[in-house]
Formats: C-alpha cells, sequence, structure tokens
C-alpha cells in the first residue's frame, strides 16, 4: 500500500529537523557568526553562491571548512592572486608520454564547497573561467566539458579594508551570487570565548552529523513553502523599487538597479529563511530579513550619493520602509 503524501507542514517538520543538529555542530566550532551561518545554509538549500564580505580573522574560512566537515562534503580552498591563471582553478590538460596522450588534470573547482578565498585579487580571465562553473556547474577543459559535483556551492570572500592591487568583480559574475553577507566582528563576549577556547589548545574540528540525502531532501522541500502571490508582487515591487530612481524617490541615489534574477534569488532566499524556522508558508518579515543580503551586492550608486557616503545598505533600508507590505 503506497504512502499517502504528507501535507506540506508535516514535510516541512520532518525535513528540517536537521536543522538544529547541524547548527549545534557548527556552534561547537565557531563562535556567533549566526547570521553568516544561517546564509550559507540557505545558499545551500537552494544551489546558491555566497560572497562574503569582512575583515581578516573573522572566521570566514573556518566557517566555510565547520560546514563542510559537518555535512561530510569535500572542501577546497583557492588563495586567488593576479598571478592566478585559469588552469590553476578548474584544472588543465597534461601530456603524458608513456601513451602520447593529453591527461584530465582536475583543478579545486571540483569540490563540493569552494571557497574563493579573495576572489577580487584575481584577473578578468580566472573570473571568466569561473563564472562557467558558477553558472553551468561544469567546467571546460580543452575542448571537453566536465559536470561538477553535486552539491556545487562556491563561497567567495572579499576584504573590505585593502584594494591595492584588486579587480572589482564583473556585474555579471557579481549577478550570480545568490548573497552578499557582511561579516562583522564578534562582539566582546564572543570574543572572550574565542580566547579561553584557544587557551585550552585548538579549536576542535567539525564531525559529520548530517548526510547530504538529508540536504537533499530539504532542498526539495523548500520548493513546496509557499509564497503567496500577494508576496509573490511585494518581491517583486521591492526589486523594481531599485530601478525607479525618480528625483525624491528612495532609489533617486541609484545608477543601476537589481536584476530580474535578484527577483527570483530573493525569492528562493525567503523560502529558505522560511523553512530553517520550520514554517511551510513565508512571511513579509522573511523577505525584509534576507533582502539586504539579495541586493546589496546588485546596486551601483550615483558617484553623487558615494560620495555622500550614501551606502547601498542605507538605500535598500529606505526602499524596504516606502513599498507597501501586503
Amino acid at each position: 500500500m503506497s504512502r499517502a503524501p504528507q501535507p506540506p507542514e508535516a514535510a516541512i517538520a520532518e525535513r528540517s529537523a536537521f536543522v538544529e543538529p547541524l547548527l549545534a555542530e557548527i556552534g561547537r566550532v565557531i563562535v556567533g557568526q549566526h547570521r553568516l551561518v544561517n546564509r550559507m545554509l540557505i545558499g545551500l538549500l537552494v544551489n546558491g553562491h555566497v560572497l562574503l564580505e569582512g575583515p581578516p580573522g573573522v572566521a570566514k574560512t573556518l566557517s566555510v571548512r565547520t560546514l563542510a566537515g559537518a555535512l561530510a562534503l569535500s572542501f577546497n580552498r583557492v588563495q586567488f592572486t593576479p598571478d592566478l591563471l585559469p588552469a590553476d582553478v578548474i584544472g588543465t590538460l597534461v601530456y603524458d608520454p608513456r601513451d602520447t596522450s593529453f591527461k584530465v588534470r582536475r583543478g579545486p573547482v571540483f569540490a563540493h564547497l569552494v571557497l574563493a578565498d579573495e576572489i577580487n585579487r584575481a584577473p578578468a580571465k580566472v573570473q571568466s573561467a569561473l563564472l562557467e562553473a558558477m553558472q553551468e556547474r561544469q567546467v571546460t577543459i580543452g575542448e571537453t566539458s566536465h559536470a561538477l559535483p553535486d552539491p556545487f556551492l562556491v563561497l567567495a570572500t572579499e576584504n573590505p579594508l585593502e584594494h591595492e592591487g584588486t579587480y572589482p568583480l564583473p556585474e555579471a559574475q557579481l549577478d550570480r551570487f545568490l548573497m552578499q553577507v557582511i561579516v562583522p566582528y564578534p562582539s566582546r563576549e564572543e570574543e572572550l570565548t574565542i580566547l579561553d577556547h584557544h587557551m585550552h589548545g585548538a579549536p576542535p574540528a567539525a564531525r559529520p552529523v548530517v548526510e547530504w540525502p538529508a540536504v537533499a531532501a530539504a532542498r526539495e522541500a523548500v520548493e513546496q513553502v509557499r509564497l503567496e502571490p500577494a508576496l509573490r508582487g511585494y518581491v517583486l515591487d521591492l526589486v523594481r523599487a531599485t530601478r525607479e530612481g525618480s528625483p525624491g524617490s528612495p532609489g533617486a541615489a541609484i545608477r543601476f538597479g537589481a536584476s530580474p534574477r535578484a527577483a527570483v534569488h530573493l525569492a528562493l532566499a525567503a523560502r529558505a529563511h522560511a523553512f530553517l524556522a520550520h514554517r511551510a508558508f513565508v512571511l513579509p518579515e522573511d523577505v525584509k530579513e534576507v533582502a539586504p543580503d539579495v541586493l546589496r551586492h546588485r546596486l551601483s550608486l550615483h558617484w553623487e550619493a558615494e560620495a555622500e557616503g550614501v551606502t547601498p545598505d542605507a538605500v535598500i533600508a529606505r526602499l524596504l520602509a516606502s513599498v507597501r507590505i501586503p
């Protein structure tokens, strides 16, 4: 006798049960940074890449490594430098004199979680090679395309404090990132805990506590999270407001607004945010919570606004305050 399909609420409750054990294991290694961990999980659930921006030493690399360890996923870190070549990332063909043939040597991009450290230090040719991997989940070596593992997620870091020897990321590549997450310094209490951990030996490493099939099932469950038509309109109104920069409007400081892909990403991120809260439906608060992370890297401001110290986050806050909630 076939099993009756579960209602969405029951399916969400069952398939999101792994969240607390996973967060507990990550929290055993990472002190604080709850927003960062939440956003990485959202990226994992909706198959979206995440850009991390923060000063050195705030556990960006450790957080990605810990997530991979807790899920028993492969992890590779690539340090981006001005002399990096595409072959250093995706791999290359190597001549084998034994049988006079060329064999594929795969690069570090062949991993479930790839940390592109200081991604803005690599030149355009490397960014182009990474762009195919991010968009198509494959790379081309020689004349052959090779599929990347599933899941495949790029988590890239940028250092906002140093701009010498960096290359601004192309808008086309920025738009491929689901979110840009600002990683702050820890609070005094959190930093004291970090100090205590290091006074008692090396920090612990994450143990595998969740198997990938559970997360794969969660990905399917996220698609069942309800986003009512009124909230879809709210998502669309927020994104379109970034392109309506009439004088006096909240978007007047914006030179180029968010693309249609931003609306898709905002809807996906809101559904995943609701799923992580064990809900089968999206609330306006879910949209408002993830909107800054989805939109900030997609907004290009007028130079006059930048000269006055206006930031994308300030503009997004005005948009959220002005766009009517259904």
